[in-house]
């Protein structure tokens, strides 16, 4: 049976609640409607975070983006609208939405949102270029 656009997130429990690891994610067939003159938007999300104890299952994501398609919504809104909601349904540790418009009148717009949770801080990444023994990367 084909799927329908819903706004209920399903989500997941984190296989690896311990550690800080980031999930990345490129949706490039977002559309929504402009609120003034009702053609369509569309636009590239780019959705980093580094989940805590759930993880948002990615079949209800895709339900979620579309029923966004017949709806009026300003980027700005929209981008954050569904920030909250993603926050809101996996309780992250850091989540950032990128919104990426194409051009309409000349303009392109991004839009980017952020949460971080209180008291978390990234941890530093490896540097891949000096191994530990101090002989650079081997390629």
């Amino acid at each position: 049976m084909p799927g329908k656009p819903t706004r209920r997130l399903e989500t997941f429990p984190n296989p690896h609640p311990a550690r800080d690891y980031r999930i990345h994610m490129e949706i490039p067939e977002f559309t929504c409607l402009c609120p003034r003159t009702g053609q369509p938007d569309f636009a590239t999300l780019v959705l980093d975070y580094v989940p805590d104890r759930r993880c948002v299952e990615l079949k209800s994501l895709k339900f979620y983006i579309w029923s966004y398609r017949n709806e009026g919504a300003f980027h700005e809104a929209v981008t954050n609208r569904m920030l909250h909601d993603l926050v809101r349904a996996t309780r992250p540790r850091f989540m950032r939405l990128t919104a990426r418009f194409y051009v309409r009148g000349g303009i392109f717009t991004t839009v980017t949102a952020e949460h971080a949770k209180p008291g978390w801080k990234p941890r530093a990444s490896a540097d891949l270029a000096t191994l530990p023994d101090g002989s650079g990367a081997r390629g």
